[in-house]
């Protein structure tokens, strides 16, 4: 059975900071907004050339960020 109507699935290379918000807020058990997103851009987070967030990318720089703190 071919259903048209089912939702499009997410691509953790390319969400939008509003579907990134959801996906971590739901995988983390934290709440993600998304002003806490956009504040991590404007502090030099990768960002895909069309404004979506790479997760593994995301990831990456949260990383290197931690790291650097301690």
């Amino acid at each position: 059975m071919n259903d048209d109507s089912e939702k499009p699935s997410l691509r953790p290379t390319s969400l939008t900071v509003a579907d990134a918000a959801r996906l971590l807020t739901k995988a983390g058990g934290q709440s993600v907004t998304i002003a806490m997103l956009e504040a991590d851009l404007a502090s030099g987070a990768p960002a895909n050339a069309d404004g979506t967030i790479n997760l593994v990318h995301y990831a990456a720089w949260l990383a290197r960020e931690m790291s650097a703190r301690d």
